[in-house]
């Protein structure tokens, strides 16, 4: 008998009608079962109910190759022509094939990364592969994930790729299956797929799990709410208001930490942060209608898969938190310290929302050993860190925003309007936009920077929204007075940082204007000054930059190259 031979990853098969003509790729499961698309069965016309009994499934990555009839399993073809929806079925095979192979799809973040595909362009029997790089929502269904060329000129996902295994390739799951490839865009030079992730496939073929071919957790592990609010959250005009804020602050893709708010005294609850992960949540979006989505308020939908990952830590310890996150991003440590470490390093940067935080086991453990190292560092490393809070925050705990639903304190005199009030909220916020801008490109580069002040204009504008339904409101002048004092701690941060951002200009220019002057007078090859000019070209340039030791490094080379030309 020969012997069986597999070659890099053996689960590639195709997907060919009863005449042997190539309609798509599949993943192999196991001996027995393939994973593809409903719409490739169709094409082979063997759908339920379809004008052929089999499709034929044939092995590329097995030596020798075999080729066997298969047929939808019973109550697995899911499949929405219209919508293209749910496109997925589950195949068995009419006889094992007798590889040995078992493949695991996994629940993985598809907010960015490289994968690669293996299809069967051009009803190509043998088949291409091609490296793509995910990119987060599709935009195009609910419950699509975008892929985009990772490269020009190499072949691209065409007719024939659906089905296909979607492959990581490095990270933490690198070469790991996390979903499969469901359609193609080309236009001239554009060219574009879409996926469904394995957390969607799971969400129509539940099956799966139950045979032992799924592993990971799930992005969204808050699915429960605990304040009994009603279904409709977003008809409150204070929840309303937090959720589209939240939105703003994700979908802007600004890295940091913000602290939410769910009780005090307003007791606004967790359901609006719940029903938002949820927009997020590729097995979610699967359960609601385009229609649905689209419908809803603006900025109250965020897109498929922009949330890695979403864990209620309300009664959880701090093993329970690490062992979720080390299990959801693939990591090789559930310790707290070894988390932290790999979630600061990780490419792309997460986007992580943890519930409940003051309502753990051990509170002050669960900050300590890990959000609080993770909220402090967040916004220089790109994290995206939420963090939800019943009560107050702990007093120290670092953060770039906070939407704390409380009432603003201050003058119980009224006199300021709606439109005064948002005036200047708006030009806050416009102001606070460009000091991140600056201190993304200076402040994370320049040693002893000024620290920038905490938003201020997200908090403000739920409460604003709040005030406003009931003009003449006190708080319309507290929102007024309070974005009035934000605005100067911002222009101060601006000041001071601009100050350093021209010291190290003119240190670049002096040095710069000395190393001319050097040249002329000596040549480019003077040894000595060359020695000098090198530690402080990289003093200018290494980060964290101190201007104060750049200014010394400076000086000692303008001193040498003014003392050498007053001598010659």
């Amino acid at each position: 008998m020969a012997l069986h031979h597999h070659s890099d990853n053996p689960w590639r098969v195709r997907v060919d009608d009863e005449d042997g003509t190539p309609c798509g790729a599949g993943v192999l499961l196991d001996g027995r079962h393939v994973l593809t698309c409903a719409h490739v069965v169709r094409y082979a016309g063997a759908e339920p109910g379809g004008t052929r009994r089999h499709v034929r499934i044939s092995s590329v990555g097995c030596r020798p190759e075999w080729t066997l009839p298969a047929q939808v399993a019973p109550g697995t073809w899911q499949h929405q022509n219209r919508t293209q929806r749910g496109d997925v079925a589950l195949l068995e095979l009419d006889e094992p094939a007798g590889c040995g192979i078992r493949t695991t799809l996994w629940q993985a973040p598809i907010s960015g990364g490289t994968v690669r595909v293996y299809g069967f362009p051009h009803a190509d029997p043998i088949g291409m592969g091609t490296d793509a790089e995910l990119a987060g929502s599709g935009g195009r269904q609910g419950e699509w994930g975008l892929l985009k060329r990772a490269r020009t000129g190499d072949p691209w996902i065409e007719r024939g790729y659906s089905g296909a295994g979607v492959m990581a390739l490095g990270g933490s799951f690198d070469g790991r299956v996390i979903g499969i490839v469901v359609a193609d865009f080309v236009d001239g030079d554009a060219r574009a797929a879409w996926m469904l992730p394995t957390e969607t496939v799971l969400h129509y073929l539940p099956r799966l799990r139950e045979l032992g071919f799924v592993a990971g957790d799930r992005s969204n592990a808050m699915d429960d709410t605990h304040d009994g609010s009603p279904d409709n959250v977003l008809a409150d005009p204070l929840r309303l208001a937090l959720t589209q804020e939240l939105t703003r602050l994700l979908d802007s893709g600004r890295p940091g930490t913000v602290v939410v708010g769910t009780g005090g005294t307003m007791a606004v609850g967790d359901s609006w942060l719940v029903r938002l992960v949820r927009t997020a949540d590729p097995a979610a979006r699967a359960a609601v209608s385009d229609a649905e989505l689209t419908g809803a308020p603006g900025d109250t939908v965020l897109g498929l898969g922009s949330i890695d990952a979403a864990y209620e830590a309300r009664g959880k310890s701090v093993a329970d938190v690490c062992g979720y996150l080390a299990r959801r991003f693939g990591l090789p440590s559930a310790d707290a310290e070894a988390v932290a470490w790999h979630l600061l390093r990780r490419r792309p940067p997460a986007c992580l929302v943890v519930g409940g935080v003051d309502r753990a086991e051990d509170p002050e453990a669960l900050v300590r050993e890990l959000l609080g190292t993770l909220a402090e560092r967040a916004r220089s490393r790109g994290l995206r860190l939420v963090l939800g809070f019943e009560g107050a925050p702990p007093q120290g705990l670092a953060h770039d925003v906070s939407l704390d639903p409380e009432p603003i304190p201050g003058s119980a005199v009224e006199g300021v309007t709606a439109a005064q009030a948002q005036g200047v909220v708006g030009r806050l916020a416009g102001e606070e936009d460009a000091a991140a801008a600056l201190d993304q490109e200076w402040g994370m580069r320049l040693f002893g920077a000024p620290r920038l002040p905490p938003r201020i204009a997200p908090r403000l504008r739920v409460r604003l929204a709040v005030a406003r339904a009931t003009e003449p409101s006190p708080e319309l002048t507290a929102v007024h007075d309070r974005a009035v004092a934000a605005r100067a701690a911002v222009a101060a941060f601006d000041r001071d940082l601009r100050r350093m951002v021209e010291a190290h200009q003119d240190l670049a220019s002096t040095l710069e204007l000395h190393r001319l002057r050097a040249a002329r007078y000596f040549g480019d090859e003077d040894r000595r000054l060359a020695e000098l000019h090198a530690p402080a070209a990289r003093a200018l340039q290494t980060v964290p930059i101190s201007l104060a030791a750049a200014r010394r490094s400076v000086r000692r080379y303008t001193d040498e190259v003014n003392r050498r030309i007053e001598e010659g």
